[in-house]
């Protein structure tokens, strides 16, 4: 029944307590809150939100949490209605020992911005823990002539509690020989002492048995008990003496075990065994016992265990002196122990934004720590600094509490993270300093545009290539992420705003591969340019260009074009030579073009047949037909030579040109035009034809370029007033009849062809030597060595001197027959 109405007052003093509760809001954002210990688990605190003045729901939005000091929280947080709970029983005897008041720090940390509050819970403490006797049968050896009024220290009662709830008085069970004396220690709990009231006789008595009870101050009151049984002992008249009433010691806390703190003396002046002192730690707490020792013949009080001056500043030691007769003297050490730094600096990280923005703006909090040093004293002032030079820098927010804020700017391309090592030190001496390292991410943001790995890029593609071929490829690096890393690549049309482009060239948007699109054609387009466009994925994307340029390569696929003499199917035209023409007479020239660009445009001009192989040569370079040797008698009229003209392409491509060459006496005899008798009339294939109509039309604008050509160069004449006369002679036909080939004696011509009449000069011949054709002699550009058609053809160098020759050889060549 006594043990259920103990529970019954307990559970009501907790109950009370629970309305006790305080709050109080401290400067530099500190809460204070109260509780009573033992509280269950689950028990309310105090709502946080509504203290800190922040809506419900705003700590779950803000990832609220506690952080402690320590390594162990002992309450949690309710983030969606802000209540603050008990997370287990608390007692406030294991949490605090002695210490009142028992205070728990812990902060709460609210994210986004980055933001924490330190918050103070007061444990009270409740009569949970009655006094307790360390002896619970204690003896005393009293010699029966002690005197009246002798005082006999007896061992403290031990009590957990607190204030109030602590040890308060001790009482002892009636009797005749003592009254009890309570006294106070400068440190430490109350101890009593027995005051001898009437004389001992061991003879009457020579036992005496007392009941010493401990009550405290709780409500209600809880006692402990100790049966002291007081031993009567024979005469010693000499009790020993100290030589001093109280020692002092300074002992620092970090001496080792077994080091001397003090010695104390004691005399007697009994003789024989009464003289004997034997010295003993009597009546002493138990933390006194465990911590000091002493010898008990030389009186030596030496270290047992570690010193702490963060846990016990003083120590209040009771020293018993006993000789062999059992009379003791008591005297007191005081030991004062000396702080010394041997607690290097504790850092407590609380909260860390990582990954951080590497755009974060100067003065960023990245990171809330606090610092503490058990050894206040001699630790000196706190000094925290980052032991790199890194964009970061310490901060102090408020006492002992400091944050990691951005200095400089961050570039992940740089630098993909940091671990910062945050170095805490005290003055000493000795310093000592903790090392804290704290891990920061740098997230990656879309400011870095694609590069291109080269400034242009130039393509080759060989003509006549098959269509979506692939040509090339364009490669361009972000130095970004993810998404902001991922390359687009596009074609700009160009500035001219030609989107014909498209029509060659298409891109992989993915890899940047380029293909041809149709077949080239290097006759119709030798090279064109675009620019390529990369896109990153950002948010903001970024973009870079580059220029690319596409060379067509020639391929042989052109033979040469006969452009003199013209190969169109009809009557050939006839060239005239005297038979006085001599060895290296110019007879004409094959003109001819290819299509076809560099080494595939270079022509070559061999005679493949011939009715006299031996009569007449072709020049290889520049197509010009010439005697070998002087014409004679014996020589037919008609001469007909099959040129072949080759460019010299891999392979070589080739055509065949085909004249006739009539070997005259003089030019008045008529021009005959020739027709092969062995070629019998033949039905024109409908292939032939197309092939004419071709040829007619490509004559046709060759012969429009010449006239367009011509009236340029009278118009330059006009301008410059040159004075020059031309003779020009109009025949509308230079082919005679096939039968006076075959010796006709007709003599109209029926087909006119232009002459310039040449007259020999030193020559008492009147009569015309040869006709030579008209062409206008064109200007070419100054420089360049040659002159070009207009089909692209190069025409020799030498053509020009072997015109102006002509001239001066009275015109003797026919160079075209319109």
């Amino acid at each position: 029944m006594a043990v259920a109405h103990r529970k019954l007052l307990r559970s009501r003093q907790v109950g009370s307590l629970l309305f006790l509760l305080c709050i109080s809001v401290g400067s530099a954002a500190t809460i204070r809150y109260s509780v009573a210990e033992e509280m269950e688990s689950g028990s309310f605190v105090a709502n946080v939100a509504k203290d800190l003045g922040l809506e419900v729901g705003k700590l779950a939005a803000r990832g609220a949490r506690l952080v402690s000091e320590g390594n162990k929280l002992h309450f949690r947080l309710h983030r969606k209605t802000g209540d603050l709970f008990v997370k287990e029983k608390l007692d406030r005897e294991s949490l605090c020992g002695k210490a009142d008041p028992c205070v728990l720090h812990f902060e709460i940390v609210l994210a986004e911005p980055l933001q924490s509050f330190r918050v103070e819970v007061r444990v009270f403490d409740i009569n949970d823990n009655a006094p307790v006797f360390l002896n619970k049968e204690p003896l005393l050896k009293i010699p029966e002539s002690t005197p009246l009024g002798s005082r006999f220290p007896l061992q403290s009662a031990q009590d957990l509690d607190v204030g109030l709830n602590g040890l308060q008085n001790y009482t002892l069970s009636p009797n005749a020989y003592f009254h009890l004396h309570t006294r106070f220690r400068s440190h430490g709990p109350k101890y009593a002492e027995l005051v001898l009231d009437k004389p001992l006789d061991r003879e009457e008595q020579p036992e005496v048995n007392l009941t010493i009870t401990a009550v405290d101050g709780g409500s209600p009151p809880k006692s402990g008990i100790a049966h002291i049984r007081v031993e009567v002992l024979d005469v010693n008249d000499h009790v020993p003496l100290f030589s001093r009433l109280v020692y002092r010691a300074q002992v620092p806390e970090n001496s080792a075990n077994g080091s001397l703190v003090a010695t104390v003396s004691a005399t007697d002046l009994d003789e024989g065994s009464n003289k004997e002192i034997t010295y003993s730690l009597a009546q002493n707490p138990e933390a006194v016992l465990q911590t000091f020792q002493i010898d008990s013949q030389t009186g030596e009080v030496r270290l047992r265990g570690p010193l702490d001056f963060e846990a016990i500043e003083t120590y209040d030691i009771d020293i018993q002196a006993t000789d062999g007769g059992g009379l003791s003297a008591h005297s007191k050490v005081l030991v004062e122990v000396v702080d010394v730094n041997d607690n290097p600096p504790e850092v407590t990280v609380s909260s860390v934004s990582s990954p951080l923005p590497e755009d974060s703006p100067l003065q960023t909090v990245v990171a809330l720590f606090s610092i503490r040093d058990r050894d206040v004293r001699v630790g000196g002032k706190i000094t925290c600094f980052l032991r790199e030079d890194l964009p970061f820098a310490v901060k102090p927010t408020f006492r002992n509490s400091y944050s990691l804020v951005t200095d400089r700017g961050l570039d992940r391309e740089e630098v993909s993270g940091y671990n910062i090592t945050v170095v805490a030190m005290d003055t000493g001496p000795p310093s000592l300093f903790t090392e804290t390292v704290i891990e920061v991410l740098i997230s990656d943001i879309n400011d870095n545009p694609p590069i291109f790995q080269e400034d242009s890029y130039i393509l080759t593609v060989r003509e006549n290539n098959s269509p979506a071929i692939f040509i090339g490829k364009v490669h361009a690096e972000d130095l970004d992420l993810g998404e902001n890393a991922q390359v687009t690549y596009t074609l700009l049309p160009p500035q001219s705003g030609d989107l014909s482009v498209f029509a060659y060239i298409s891109i992989n948007s993915d890899n940047g591969k380029l293909y041809a699109l149709r077949t080239m054609d290097y006759e119709a387009i030798q090279n064109f340019q675009f620019v390529v466009k990369a896109t990153d994925g950002g948010f903001l994307s970024l973009s870079s260009q580059v220029t690319v340029r596409v060379v067509v390569l020639d391929d042989n696929d052109n033979r040469p074009m006969i452009l003199y003499p013209l190969q169109n199917g009809t009557l050939p035209c006839n060239d005239l030579v005297p038979r006085s023409a001599d060895a290296g007479y110019l007879v004409t020239k094959v003109v001819a073009v290819d299509g076809d660009s560099g080494q595939n445009s270079w022509l070559s001009y061999h005679l493949l047949k011939a009715t006299d192989p031996g009569l007449f040569s072709v020049q290889q370079q520049n197509g010009e037909i010439r005697t070998l040797r002087q014409i004679s008698e014996r020589d037919p009229m008609i001469q007909k030579l099959i040129v072949l003209v080759q460019d010299h392409g891999q392979p070589a491509l080739s055509t065949t040109a085909s004249l006739n060459i009539l070997l005259v006496d003089g030019f008045s005899e008529p021009y005959l035009q020739f027709r092969d008798p062995s070629k019998n009339p033949t039905r024109v294939n409908p292939s032939t034809k197309y092939l004419v109509i071709s040829l007619a039309v490509l004559s046709f604008l060759f012969l429009l370029s010449v006239t367009v050509i011509f009236v340029i160069h009278i118009y330059q004449k006009v301008k410059y007033r040159e004075k020059f006369t031309v003779q020009e002679h109009f025949y509308d036909d230079c082919n005679f009849p096939n039968n006076l080939v075959q010796g006709g004696t007709s003599g109209s011509l029926s087909q006119p062809c232009p002459y310039e009449m040449c007259s020999a000069t030193g020559t008492s011949n009147s009569e015309f030597r040869f006709l030579k054709r008209f062409m206008p002699n064109f200007p070419f550009p100054h420089g360049t060595g040659e002159a070009k058609t207009e089909a692209g053809s190069s025409l020799p160098p030498d053509s020009d001197r072997n015109r102006s020759r002509g001239s001066e050889d009275h015109g003797r060549v026919p160079d075209n027959c319109m």
